[in-house]
């Protein structure tokens, strides 16, 4: 399976619960806008190598034991989440590193040292599992993700990887 096989259905990556013709107007306008801005070269870059790397973990862990230790399978509803968490990522955000858990989540990760690192767990249910190293603080915690970004995980990107 390539990165172009796989299809995103319209939902995943929209900003509005709205329904109704408007509401899906100006999310076919919104959706577009961030394509051409992805596909900038500026722009693009970071989003685009963060978006391969997904596909191919997910390709390389879609099957049980891809860790030759009984993992679990990645999902493709944990596979959709976390493209569409990509996709909520403000444009100029740090670009994460993209792995595969034992349980079936996908894990992306912001790290700039030991003691500044943040690890995002996307479950298959829209669960956003995360754990920071602040220094000598550490935060954790469970956000739902609805299509837009939580200001609390936004806020930990930004301290890892401006500290």
């Amino acid at each position: 399976m390539t990165a172009h096989a796989i299809a995103l259905p319209r939902y995943v990556g929209s900003m509005s619960r709205g329904a109704g013709p408007v509401a899906s107007y100006v999310a076919e306008q919104y959706e577009s806008g961030i394509q051409r801005l992805q596909g900038s070269f500026i722009l693009g870059q970071v989003a685009k190598g963060s978006f391969n790397e997904l596909t191919c973990v997910y390709e390389e862990c879609m099957n049980a034991g891809w860790d030759g230790y009984g993992a679990l399978p990645v999902s493709t509803d944990a596979y959709m989440y976390a493209v569409s968490f990509l996709r909520a990522l403000p444009l100029g955000t740090p670009a994460p590193s993209v792995g595969a858990e034992p349980d079936g989540h996908i894990t992306l990760e912001w790290y700039k040292s030991p003691r500044q690192t943040l690890s995002v767990s996307v479950s298959p249910e829209g669960q956003l599992h995360f754990a920071a190293l602040l220094g000598a603080s550490k935060q954790y915690g469970t956000e739902p993700f609805y299509g837009s970004m939580p200001q609390a995980i936004l806020n930990l990107i930004y301290r890892v990887s401006l500290a």
